[in-house]
């Protein structure tokens, strides 16, 4: 592989183009479907053009497929007949930096780029506190509110009088990232992918005018501990595909149903992991480790930055993108950052290139052991669907 220029990305890694193809840009696009346009700062407003592509629509159902990566339904488009079938209105999007869940969830919700919401990493330091955060064990500390102060697209078109409804595990009702991403929708907890089903299309019927958005994430999980090559992925693809077949027969004659997902995957083989613990120069000036295997954050002891970049770059090479928390911020992949939350992203950012994972089972021993992982921006990690079904009214 090509090396990077120092502070530049390398060729196999892209920058997300927040503003123009992003998930950060699909509800804020609903919104103004809805008539509600919602304001973004310096990024437009409805990119997409999602106003024109579900004109009419009165209601709109939004289903986030975890783990849905756009090049792997392209390659399984056979398992999948539904969500092949569907209309693509704008092409392939791009998951945020890092492209992970809780990021990804976070943007959406907003409509804006993780350097703006704040929640920059699966783990992530909890500066001068001496702790981590892992967002999806978030209960209520620190405070989803204050953790992430950003006013969401669900609380902006309910104060607009839309009728605004979250579905999702039953399990993460009330936790810190559903209230973070998801606050002003009424969250339902669903139990399985039917009961998901029942309550997305309950939801629609609310209101004359109504946004309802579903989160799956079965599909993530059977890749993540099985590989997305293997026939259990393939298998649960079909059912995730029967879902969204069940939500486009039950769309009513105003409605639109809009499929999209939080990142791609990709399986990791025993040849490209890095066991960081059998690597004891990379633990010295090291204060705390976070991130996860594919997007990783160093926080180094005090005056050890300048020293831990040098070690960390030496021993991976061209495995990773490895820079200081200044030269990621300055090259864009977060978008903007917002100064009071630099410093959750590490004093050292190692983002993984090709199939390579850093590990390390000693500190994350479940994690270590998955089979497929996602974090980085290689296209297959970023490339996300967007695609549309309409009510017969707006055929």
């Amino acid at each position: 592989m090509t090396p990077a220029v120092d502070g530049a990305l390398p060729p196999d890694l892209h920058r997300p183009a927040y503003g123009v193809a992003t998930l950060a840009d699909v509800l804020p696009g609903v919104a103004a479907a809805l008539g509600a346009p919602v304001p973004r700062g310096d990024l437009p407003g409805d990119p997409l053009g999602l106003a024109d592509a579900l004109h009419g629509a009165r209601r709109v159902a939004v289903l986030l497929v975890d783990g849905l990566g756009a090049d792997l339904l392209r390659a399984h488009a056979d398992v999948a007949p539904t969500l092949a079938a569907l209309a693509a209105p704008v092409g392939t999007l791009q998951a945020p930096c890092p492209s992970t869940t809780p990021v990804s969830l976070a943007t959406i919700g907003t409509g804006l780029p993780p350097g703006s919401h704040g929640i920059l990493g699966f783990v992530t330091d909890v500066p001068g506190e001496g702790r981590t955060l892992n967002h999806t064990q978030w209960g209520d500390d620190p405070d989803p509110a204050d953790w992430q102060a950003q006013p969401t697209v669900f609380e902006r078109l309910a104060a607009g009088g839309a009728a605004v409804t979250a579905v999702g595990p039953w399990a993460y009702a009330g936790s810190g990232l559903t209230v973070a991403a998801y606050r002003g929708a009424g969250y339902t907890g669903a139990v399985g992918p039917g009961d998901l089903t029942a309550l997305m299309r309950s939801a629609l019927d609310a209101g004359p005018r109504a946004l309802v958005y579903g989160y799956m994430a079965e599909l993530d999980l059977t890749g993540h501990v099985r590989g997305v090559d293997s026939p259990s992925w393939r298998a649960q693809l079909a059912l995730v595909d029967r879902v969204v077949e069940q939500l486009v027969d039950g769309l009513p004659d105003d409605a639109a149903l809009l499929v999209t997902a939080d990142h791609g995957m990709l399986d990791v083989p025993a040849a490209t992991r890095l066991d960081l613990d059998d690597e004891p120069d990379l633990a010295d000036g090291v204060r705390l480790l976070t991130g996860e295997p594919r997007a990783r954050y160093v926080h180094t002891e005090p005056g050890a930055e300048a020293d831990v970049l040098a070690r960390w770059r030496g021993v991976l090479g061209d495995r990773a993108w490895v820079v200081g928390r200044g030269e990621a911020i300055a090259s864009g992949v977060f978008g903007p950052v917002e100064e009071s939350l630099a410093a959750r992203i590490g004093d050292v950012v190692a983002l993984a290139r090709g199939s390579w994972a850093l590990v390390s089972p000693r500190l994350e021993p479940g994690p270590s052991r998955l089979a497929a992982y996602h974090g980085s921006l290689t296209a297959t990690e970023l490339a996300i669907p967007l695609l549309v079904a309409r009510g017969r009214a707006l055929s």
